[in-house]
């Protein structure tokens, strides 16, 4: 089975085991470097990203979760999205993971009050899938390295961005019941390729 990590350090993160254990997978808290032990994936999800960020150094989980990225998916949700950018505009508090080679602005679609639900498409293999999200403060990509695939878009700007192992959302699938991008980032044919592509790379 599929186990699949939570952290829960602070923000929204019980509709994330509700999605997983929904696709038959096994979901687990993430709250020290331990717990990050025989992970096949790993959820970084939405709340407040300067606390996040604050507390993952406090719990000194900092250096686990890079290493864990560097042979695990790892899926970013709102805030987990800030945390995951190489660099966040005009921000001085949040001291970002550096996982996915982007550029964001933290709460760009607006304040809490401004929250709403938006419906967009991905075309994937030849079909059309059509969901809603929720915005909550949401995040924009600002920037996008080349090696990195745009898989939606809000407004014109990337909304759901994938570099080949790492997925980072701007928006919150699971408020919304959306199970297709934990579906895509952690399904068995997936976590296999990129464990075989991590062994290709070391041989």
């Amino acid at each position: 089975m599929i186990k699949v990590g939570i952290l829960e350090l602070q923000g929204d993160f019980e509709l994330h085991h509700n999605i997983l254990q929904e696709l038959g997978y096994a979901s687990f808290s993430v709250k020290d470097c331990t717990d990050l032990e025989n992970l096949d994936g790993l959820i970084l999800p939405g709340g407040e990203s300067t606390t996040m960020s604050l507390l993952i150094d406090s719990f000194n989980l900092r250096k686990s979760i890079l290493d864990f990225s560097k042979e695990n998916p790892i899926l970013g949700t709102c805030a987990g999205l800030i945390l995951m950018a190489r660099a966040i505009e005009d921000e001085s508090k949040v001291n970002p993971l550096g996982i996915l080679d982007i550029e964001v602005s933290r709460n760009a679609y607006g304040r809490q009050i401004m929250s709403r639900k938006e419906n967009i498409t991905i075309e994937l293999d030849s079909k059309t899938f059509d969901m809603e999200v929720t915005l909550i403060r949401a995040p924009k990509i600002l920037k996008i390295n080349k090696s990195i695939n745009v898989i939606a878009e809000i407004d014109n700007s990337p909304a759901a961005v994938f570099d080949g192992r790492h997925m980072g959302l701007s928006f919150h699938p699971e408020l919304n019941g959306v199970t297709f991008f934990h579906e895509m980032l952690f399904s068995s044919s997936n976590i296999l390729n990129f464990k075989n592509s991590e062994s290709i790379n070391a041989a």
